[in-house]
């Protein structure tokens, strides 16, 4: 079993008005076999989150700790992450002009495994990953994400996710965008993806339709930078009803006093 512990963690990003906070002490502890869903309002630290845990260089770490299996994630580089088994699917996925989803994938896998995967058993990995996710064959030789649309995008994110096989997976608003056939093939990867290799998912949300489809063991509200309410599925099915309201309220009352 593979644990990814963060502890009291503070996040600032420098904007043109100075430096702002955004995590407040985020304390949370995801192991494999899980899924979390992280779940608030725009602005609340959701995205944050997920990107310091990936190592964004936006963003800076001011106290507090990540750590996965007790090695301290924040002194690792991004691709020494990736590497020991951490994963980001990105709400807006990157264009890579003149790298194809192929050599994209071997590469990526090659860099994680420590050695290239053979050719045979990798071309027959990726065209049945593919074909569950229903992705046009043609894809493999185009460029990555290069006029994808929104829900290809996301697609050949979780393609990524199905062959690397992580420990951990971050999914940052993976159902951004995505119509509800979309979303359920996604969400078929995801739970695929968990059942063949016990992953742990922390997911990333402002909504409770994709919750339909990966059913949380956890749900954690996060606003202002600071994980306010913490629960199981039936918290979702709560905010799918009230909104985010009463923890906008409490939050700007905790602050103001």
């Amino acid at each position: 079993m593979s644990v990814l512990e963060i502890r009291d963690l503070h996040v600032t990003v420098e904007t043109d008005a100075g430096t702002t906070p955004i995590l407040n002490g985020v304390t949370l502890t995801i192991r494999t076999g899980q899924t979390h869903a992280i779940m608030g309002p725009n602005g609340s630290g959701k995205s944050t989150l997920a990107y310091t845990i990936a190592g964004h260089p936006k963003y800076t770490v001011t106290s507090g700790s990540i750590t996965l299996d007790g090695e301290d994630v924040l002194a690792m580089s991004v691709d020494e992450r990736a590497r020991a088994g951490l994963f980001l699917a990105m709400q807006y996925p990157v264009e890579i002009p003149g790298v194809t989803v192929t050599n994209f994938l071997r590469t990526a896998k090659t860099a994680i495994e420590g050695e290239a995967p053979s050719i045979r058993g990798w071309t027959k990995d990726v065209k049945d990953a593919m074909k569950n996710l229903r992705m046009d064959p043609k894809f493999a030789q185009r460029n990555v994400n290069e006029g994808f649309s929104g829900g290809e995008k996301k697609r050949h994110e979780i393609l990524q996710l199905e062959l690397l096989k992580p420990k951990i997976a971050v999914l940052d608003e993976t159902d951004s965008g995505l119509d509800v056939d979309a979303l359920k093939i996604v969400s078929e990867g995801v739970n695929r993806a968990k059942a063949e290799s016990d992953l742990g998912v922390l997911l990333i949300t402002h909504y409770t339709r994709i919750l339909r489809y990966i059913r949380p063991d956890f749900v954690h509200v996060i606003v202002s930078g600071r994980i306010v309410e913490e629960g199981g599925p039936e918290l979702a099915d709560r905010l799918e009803e009230e909104g985010y309201d009463r923890f906008i309220t409490e939050a700007g009352t905790s602050v103001d006093a």
